[in-house]
């Protein structure tokens, strides 16, 4: 990051952090959604969202005195990954969510060993979470946390503010992090088998797992967009372009030309469409995708182009193109698609904003791990 970069980013922290110190932030309640409401800052930037009462722990700069470089830390050594590893925002993006998703953002899906027990399976080892990357950047920017400060700074802190620093050095939204999360000394399997949204789920079942954790249709399609940058491997498209729900057949929903493309990358021998002919790679993403590859490319930048591909039947997991299967989330994905991003970049800010407080564990509970891998009275 540039000399230049690194100011702007500390200013805008620096005054989000003064507007938010009057009041203590813990659920974002948002306004009617109004696609082209002079309100919404052009910047990009979200706008102070409305507080309740009830004071959660976090503090904004929580590390000011026990570890007062905490987020420079963070912020440089996010750079440094960024510059070798491109795809480390998609990487990092999924990480936080399997998390926070599951009991909160309590870094419980860091952990090797299962409450203390090395031989009880932890949400590492539940199939949603089995292509989870990442847990090395983690580790890194811990080391370099642990070298300055030993023992401050936890885990979940670690992974939302390097998300969030991820995000802005992709191009995305800056939005305002509070601190202070512990780190949990359990984890959950079951919880985890049962309750990440899978990549095939129908409209339904996506909305009721989003629900649950208090997000409302507008949130959901919001964070969808997450997929608008990384790589999704081919394991989680081939059902739907060979054996769509068991019929031995693709979905049916896909445009064939599409279907064309999704199964030259995806394909054994990246040779032929499933009409046995050579298909040429059309789709702006895909065509950064490399033929017969394990994954395929859902975009490098961080934009609203998410929505126009789901808008055009292009979606690349099923769930995503569930979302124009619903009348309220299809008009979300129209109205994301319907301006230059500003809309789809301050919806997705509050909605990381709003996950990255699920379920926080403060003050006295959990502990601060050292090695986020391992409990404390493990180390």
């Amino acid at each position: 990051m540039s000399s230049s970069q690194g100011h702007r980013f500390d200013i805008m922290a620096l005054v989000f952090c003064l507007l938010a110190l009057a009041k203590p932030v813990n659920v974002i309640k948002l306004s009617p959604f109004l696609p082209h409401s002079p309100s919404l800052s052009p910047s990009g930037f979200p706008i102070l969202v409305e507080q309740d009462s009830q004071d959660t722990s976090l503090q904004f700069d929580f590390y000011r005195e026990s570890c007062p470089h905490a987020e420079s830390i963070v912020r440089s050594a996010m750079a440094r990954i960024l510059n070798h590893n491109n795809n480390a925002t998609a990487q990092l993006l999924r990480l936080q969510f399997h998390d926070c998703f599951i009991q909160g953002c309590d870094a419980s899906v860091l952990l090797d060993e299962g409450n203390g027990n090395n031989n009880q399976s932890t949400e590492k080892d539940a199939i949603p979470n089995s292509t989870l990357k990442g847990f090395d950047f983690i580790d890194a920017i811990k080391e370099e946390l642990e070298a300055s400060c030993s023992g401050i700074v936890s885990c979940s802190d670690t992974l939302v503010l390097a998300t969030r620093d991820a995000i802005v050095l992709a191009g995305g939204p800056f939005y305002p992090l509070l601190t202070g999360r512990r780190d949990s000394n359990r984890s959950y399997f079951a919880v985890a088998m049962a309750e990440i949204p899978p990549p095939d789920a129908n409209i339904s079942e996506t909305i009721r797992l989003f629900s649950l954790r208090g997000f409302s249709a507008r949130e959901t399609v919001s964070l969808f967009g997450g997929h608008n940058i990384g790589k999704i491997g081919c394991e989680f498209i081939r059902p739907r372009l060979h054996n769509f729900h068991g019929t031995g057949r693709p979905d049916p929903t896909i445009p064939a030309d599409f279907l064309d493309e999704m199964s030259f990358i995806c394909s054994n021998n990246g040779s032929t469409s499933p009409n046995r002919a050579p298909s040429p790679v059309r789709s702006r993403s895909l065509v950064e995708s490399a033929v017969g590859s394990s994954s395929v490319s859902s975009g490098s930048v961080f934009g609203k182009y998410y929505y126009d591909s789901v808008l055009r039947g292009r979606g690349l997991l099923f769930a995503d193109q569930q979302l124009m299967a619903h009348d309220e989330t299809a008009d979300l994905v129209r109205a994301y698609a319907s301006d230059d991003g500003t809309t789809f970049r301050i919806d997705f800010a509050r909605a990381m904003v709003k996950m990255s407080n699920l379920g926080v564990l403060t003050g006295s509970q959990g502990q601060i791990r050292i090695n986020c891998s391992r409990l404390v009275s493990s180390n």
